[in-house]
Formats: C-alpha cells, sequence, structure tokens
C-alpha cells in the first residue's frame, strides 16, 4: 500500500491543499513522490509509458522491481542534472513489494518506508507498531496512524490523506469517507 499527504509547499509557504502524490502506473503497480512537484509528474509520464511498452512488447505487466529498477536507472542517469524526487515504488506481483527510490537512484527494497518532510513522524509511528504478517486492514490504519502524526507535527505536510492498496484485486485508491472514519 502506498499512503501520502496532499499539501504542497514552497518555502515555508502553503502553495496548495490538493496536491496528488500517489499515482497509478499500471493494473498493479503505484509510485508515490516526494520533491518536486513537475520531477515527479514527467517521471510518473515516463514510468506510465515505459509501463504500456512494456505490456504491448513483452505481453504481461511489469514487475514492480522491474519498475524500481528502471526509474532507480533513469534518476542515476540524470546526476548531472538531477531530479529533486525521492519516489516509493509499490504494487502486487505475486506477493506485495515495496521499493525506495532516492533522487541519486538509490533503490532499496523495503518492508515499511517513509519519505517526505514529515517522515520522522511517520517512521517513529511505523517503526514502533509495524508487524511481518500483518494484514492489509491493519497495515491501512498503520498508513493512516503514521500521516496523521506527521500532519500533527510537520507544517510542511497537511491537507488530506491519500491511501491506496495494491493487492492481487489491483489499484484502489479509498474514498475520503473511508479515510476519515480510520482517523476517528
Amino acid at each position: 500500500m502506498l499512503a501520502a499527504d496532499t499539501r504542497a509547499t514552497l518555502g515555508s509557504m502553503v502553495t496548495s491543499e490538493r496536491v496528488t502524490k500517489v499515482f497509478q502506473v499500471d493494473d498493479h503497480l503505484a509510485v508515490a513522490g516526494a520533491g518536486l512537484v513537475g520531477d515527479i509528474l514527467g517521471l510518473v509520464k515516463v514510468l506510465r509509458a515505459e509501463a504500456r511498452l512494456y505490456r504491448a512488447k513483452v505481453g504481461r505487466e511489469m514487475s514492480v522491481k522491474a519498475l524500481a529498477t528502471l526509474l532507480s536507472n533513469i534518476l542515476h542517469e540524470g546526476r548531472g542534472y538531477a531530479y529533486f524526487a525521492w519516489f516509493l515504488v509499490g504494487g502486487y506481483d505475486s506477493k506485495p513489494a515495496l521499493y525506495s527510490i532516492d533522487a541519486a537512484g538509490g533503490l532499496t527494497e523495503e518492508r515499511y518506508v517513509a519519505a517526505g518532510s514529515g517522515m520522522e513522524f511517520a517512521l517513529a509511528v511505523l517503526e514502533e507498531n509495524f508487524s511481518e504478517g500483518m494484514g492489509l486492514d491493519d497495515a491501512v490504519k498503520l498508513a493512516a496512524r503514521a500521516l496523521k502524526a506527521a500532519i500533527k507535527r510537520d507544517v510542511f505536510t497537511g491537507g488530506k490523506i491519500t491511501l491506496v492498496t495494491i493487492t492481487e484485486d489491483g489499484y484502489r485508491e479509498m474514498k475520503g469517507e473511508e479515510v476519515e472514519a480510520l482517523l476517528q
């Protein structure tokens, strides 16, 4: 699963409370981005196009690891003209998978991860409460709690919370009222 807030800032100014930070790439692939909106949006377009091309050439969907590796390679090649973005790639092949890719293309597989200005607060909640084998419902609740902590303590994190699940059934973004019920 992937989760994000919807606030965008420029220095100490809030520029928007309605920014999308989680993007569907394919039926079972998604990315979340922290950093410059233009860099994130541009790379998401490339990733979507590459996923479609892969499906057309190979006849099946790109794996989560393949998408993460592609993004890592793109970011690494751009080191002379850096992209200012940190990405989380999540999805479902035969099991859930999650990768973190930094702006220089560093790629790590993770069980849980947070990125962005409020990551310290979110990670504190995740580290304290994550357990191997936790079910999807518990993972969704934990992600909501982690983001709620970041929103409460970090002035650059805010707006609403986006929660996305990616299972064998595909990509699903939770409705606003579902997220609100989790935060009660």
